[in-house]
């Protein structure tokens, strides 16, 4: 049975977790905690930039899969680099595939041309030229042999539990409420947007499929904390950000799910979690005498 080892049970991580497990495979998710509701997986906990750790953590992998993010936003180029060379030396030790979740931070402004995966890197602020680094460092040691990497590019999130992104809380979440949704920059532009059991579909694709170990492709979608920090990327909200999947498609099938069932799913689950927090009982207030 083939063993794949998952650092990070957020929103992707978690998806990419269970995707694996329905399809029979020994899957052992990594967080920081060692508690996830993942039933089916095995839960290790532990620190991601602990080398001794992560070693441990895949010894027995066969595909490792990176979906971690920097615990501080702000401290990027301080805490993000650290923890995937931690997991990119462990993979290379155990001889595992090593797939990358990454984002199109690393692109730049495109003047409106379609992003694909020949374009060259123009990081444009400092959290991009950190991402584009990484990847780098990712291409180098897969260029030398090191190990196989294969890495998933892909634009901002929607779905349900990413209530975090672009499209998250501030469109489904308020629209669900009945109140006014807020849109960065200029909504008539269009723009790329993947739903994160689709990313997570795609991973899963790079981690299973022989075609993968042969060349780094691209997938598509994005995870960013708090609105203010989307200012750095401003450009991909009020210019047209249109993400082209073709090679992958080409390669592993279209796996996205339909529009229309991905936005149902969405609105759904931010129902669901609204009427679940109306409906939450309350502690009664307990009287006390003096």
């Amino acid at each position: 049975m083939t063993c794949h080892v998952v650092f990070g049970t957020g929103q992707v991580g978690r998806l990419v977790v269970e995707q694996l497990v329905r399809r029979g495979d020994h899957v052992i998710a990594v967080n920081r905690s060692g508690r996830a509701d993942l039933p089916g997986a095995e839960v290790l906990g532990g620190d991601a930039m602990d080398t001794t750790f992560t070693r441990r953590a895949v010894a027995q992998a066969d595909v490792v899969y990176f979906c971690l993010n920097a615990g501080n936003y702000a401290r990027w180029a301080q805490e993000f680099p650290p923890l995937q060379r931690a997991v990119l030396a462990a993979a290379a030790g155990a001889g595992a595939r090593l797939v990358v979740l990454d984002n199109l931070y690393a692109y730049g402004p495109t003047g409106g041309a379609d992003l694909v995966e020949t374009l060259s890197s123009r990081p444009t602020s400092p959290k991009a030229a950190t991402r584009a680094a990484m990847t780098e460092e990712l291409l180098q040691a897969h260029r030398r042999g090191q190990v196989e990497v294969a890495i998933g590019r892909a634009s901002d999130d929607f779905g349900p539990g990413a209530t975090s992104s672009a499209l998250g809380e501030t469109v489904f979440g308020t629209a669900v409420a009945g109140r006014t949704a807020q849109v960065m920059g200029d909504p008539d532009q269009p723009h790329s947007y993947s739903h994160t059991p689709d990313v997570a579909a795609g991973l899963v694709a790079l981690g299973t499929h022989p075609a993968a170990g042969r060349t780094t492709l691209r997938l598509i979608g994005l995870t960013k904390p708090e609105m203010r920090e989307y200012l750095h990327t401003l450009y991909q909200f009020t210019d047209r950000w249109v993400v082209d999947d073709s090679a992958f498609r080409a390669t592993f099938g279209d796996l996205a799910t339909p529009f229309a069932d991905a936005l149902a799913t969405t609105l759904q689950w931010y129902r669901d979690r609204a009427a679940a927090t109306v409906h939450r009982p309350s502690t009664p207030a307990r009287k006390v005498h003096r």
